[in-house]
């Protein structure tokens, strides 16, 4: 099957034959399932541009395929349901669960070719939107996202998207992207062409400016030319920025003019780690992705491997989850990923994050992170007062005897010069 055919699934060959042969002499491609069970092995190969799925089936019924398709993160490509004797509950039932449509059987010519002419137009806005806001889950953090996306966009004003390194901004700032308007997203290298007018092309659109932290000031100052000119065109500019805000506008490389310029309309994206309940959803969309992108085979994650990766940290956040879900599903030698792969591959990326996060490792037990912290921290204090243990007990806030007792407990040695000073 090919990402472009229509697929029919129904159990009786004389109506699979004639929609196969009337689709097909309107132009387009086509495969067919004779049940839910070669519907699921022809899923697994791709997506296909959508589905007619009939309900009543002997080996499994269309309603209970179209739940394990949605539950799995399959149901991306419309379905529209078919059937000669389903009630309205069923069809509404189906409809909540994700089909598109419903068709009643025998179906009428014109109705068939103006569904799947309507469905066809939907599979391609699914299509080019991929991994999608709705798509990041559906946990408290998303909602509040969302609500918070839906009242900038009522306003005119410049946006700024603020969180983590490897936050997905891009995916958030395709938010404000509407159907048949411009999407402009240059790179750096581009902003410095001179010929290029982006403001223009974005006419009536949105600007998406980038990372602003990425840039050095020659993009910078190629990006406050552009804005100036945001409202003879209409457009909506969106920007991110992955280093906080106050820190980086005090920082000699960057041009404070474009902070002030982009900052009316902050937005902070929540971490992957504030909203791991949703990250079961989040590996199913993203190992989908990949399977229909035919870069990994489908692979299933045991439940022990699923819970190792839901109590790791994420300091890389969402781009991190991605190279990870990749990474386990090339790795996986029997269509398994088990939590022994898990914990080998969130090895690899230990020492890579270990700036980000102070040196401190957060896959730690609680217990031990914090004694860590307080040895750094009174390390620190003693190095600053230059052994003088009198004013390190001032500047943290303890007599010195409790402040001894603490040290030996946290195993920081200090001389017996220092105890009397």
């Amino acid at each position: 099957m090919r990402s472009t055919d229509i697929l029919i699934v129904d159990d009786e060959v004389g109506i699979r034959d004639l929609l196969s042969e009337i689709l097909q002499d309107e132009g387009y491609g086509v495969a067919v399932a004779e049940d839910a069970e070669a519907a699921r092995a022809l899923r697994r190969q791709t997506r296909p541009a959508m589905v007619l799925l009939d309900i009543w089936m002997p080996d499994c019924d269309g309603i209970t395929l179209l739940k394990e398709w949605a539950k799995d993160g399959l149901l991306n490509m419309p379905v529209v349901m078919m059937s000669g004797h389903a009630s309205i509950d069923t069809a509404v039932e189906a409809t909540k669960i994700g089909a598109l449509d419903f068709l009643e059987k025998p179906i009428a010519l014109q109705k068939l070719l103006g569904t799947v002419e309507r469905a066809l137009k939907y599979s391609k806005m699914q299509e080019s939107s991929n991994l999608t806001l709705e798509k990041l889950g559906n946990g408290e953090a998303v909602r509040e996202l969302t609500a918070r996306l839906a009242a900038a966009a009522k306003s005119e004003g410049p946006i700024l998207l603020t969180g983590e390194a490897g936050s997905p901004f891009t995916l958030v700032a395709e938010y404000f992207r509407q159907h048949n308007h411009p999407w402009i997203a240059p790179n750096a290298e581009q902003w410095l062409n001179p010929a290029q007018d982006w403001m223009k092309a974005a006419h009536n659109g949105v600007l998406y400016l980038g990372n602003l932290a990425e840039y050095d000031k020659t993009v910078q100052a190629a990006i406050l030319n552009t804005l100036t000119r945001k409202d003879r065109y209409n457009v909506r500019v969106v920007a991110a920025c992955s280093r906080p805000l106050n820190d980086l506008i005090v920082h000699a490389d960057f041009d404070e003019r474009l902070g002030r310029e982009l900052s009316g309309i902050v937005i902070a994206v929540p971490s992957l780690r504030a909203h791991l309940d949703d990250l079961v959803h989040l590996i199913n969309q993203i190992l989908v992705q990949l399977v229909e992108s035919k870069q990994v085979r489908l692979v299933r994650f045991t439940n022990a491997a699923l819970n190792s990766l839901h109590q790791y940290s994420w300091p890389g956040n969402f781009e991190q989850l991605h190279q990870v879900v990749k990474n386990l599903a090339l790795s996986s030698d029997n269509g398994t990923v088990d939590v022994g792969q898990v914990t080998y591959v969130l090895e690899q990326y230990r020492n890579r994050y270990s700036n980000d996060l102070g040196g401190f490792d957060f896959d730690m037990p609680l217990r031990e992170l914090r004694e860590e912290v307080e040895k750094r921290y009174f390390e620190y204090h003693i190095r600053l007062e230059n052994n003088n243990m009198s004013q390190v007990a001032q500047r943290v806030g303890l007599e010195r005897t409790h402040l001894y007792r603490k040290l030996k407990q946290l195993g920081i040695h200090f001389s017996k010069r220092q105890e009397k000073e």
